[in-house]
């Protein structure tokens, strides 16, 4: 993960160019378990250098450093809203939007998995704005929209928050038992660096608009057969007219 990404790069309605770090793979299983990303992310681990910016969010810095280094496999509880803010979203919804960033965005930060949950690391302010932005853009869980209901809730957090984060060893998983994978928790995009790159609230809007599209697309039924057509409207059909200028 590069930490010279501009933030320029990308647009809600332009995205840049794709900087994949593999092949692309499944967006997972129905199950919402996240499965293994082989040659797409950096699974690693975090470096020393990534775990200091980590650890720069508490009141303690060092005594954070000196608990991960005596307990390397513990997972770590990190305060938000003043190096960055977490987008945590169900698994399945949240590897769409991370493929969508890095296969037609700029990338992402750091990202990983919690108990069956995707937490996105993005840049401070962004648990405010994002869930404005959606609901301006009538996407929003609590939008009255028909779309709306292809995103699902994203937990935000940001300023007076606490996210807990895999350990930054990486552990092995546990082995499989029965006919559905454990949810695995692990660094997918491990932080490198003491100033890692962080997607705006408008990037993620992007990402989330994208993925919920995405998942439209795949529930559109089938057209009929036999289709009845008509040239002329309803009766009791009207025409929406938004003043798009107002969004520029």
């Amino acid at each position: 993960m590069s930490s010279d990404r501009n933030q320029a790069d990308i647009a809600p309605d332009s995205p840049g160019s794709g900087r994949s770090a593999g092949q692309s793979t499944g967006h997972g299983s129905g199950h919402g378990i996240v499965e293994p990303l082989p040659d797409r992310f950096d699974v690693s681990g975090v470096t020393s250098e990534g775990a200091a910016w980590l650890a720069s969010t508490g009141t303690y810095p060092r005594g954070t450093l000196a608990f991960q280094e005596d307990r390397p496999a513990a997972p770590v509880v990190l305060s938000c809203g003043s190096a960055f803010d977490v987008v945590n979203a169900p698994a399945v919804f949240g590897r769409r939007m991370l493929d969508r960033l890095w296969d037609e965005g700029p990338g992402s930060g750091p990202v990983a998995t919690y108990r069956g949950r995707m937490l996105l690391f993005a840049a401070p302010g962004t648990a405010q704005r994002l869930p404005a932005l959606l609901e301006w853009e009538e996407w929003g869980s609590g939008g009255a929209s028909e779309r709306a209901r292809f995103v699902p809730p994203l937990l935000c957090h940001g300023t007076g928050d606490a996210v807990t984060v895999p350990p930054p060893a990486t552990v092995p998983a546990a082995p499989r038992t029965g006919p559905r994978p454990p949810a695995e928790s692990r660094w997918l995009v491990a932080p490198d660096t003491r100033h890692p790159w962080l997607p705006t609230p408008a990037i993620l809007l992007w990402a989330a608009i994208r993925a919920a599209r995405s998942a439209a697309r795949r529930r559109v039924p089938e057209p009929s057969p036999d289709p009845r057509i008509s040239i002329f409207p309803r009766a009791d059909q009207d025409a929406k007219v938004y003043d798009v200028s107002r969004r520029r």
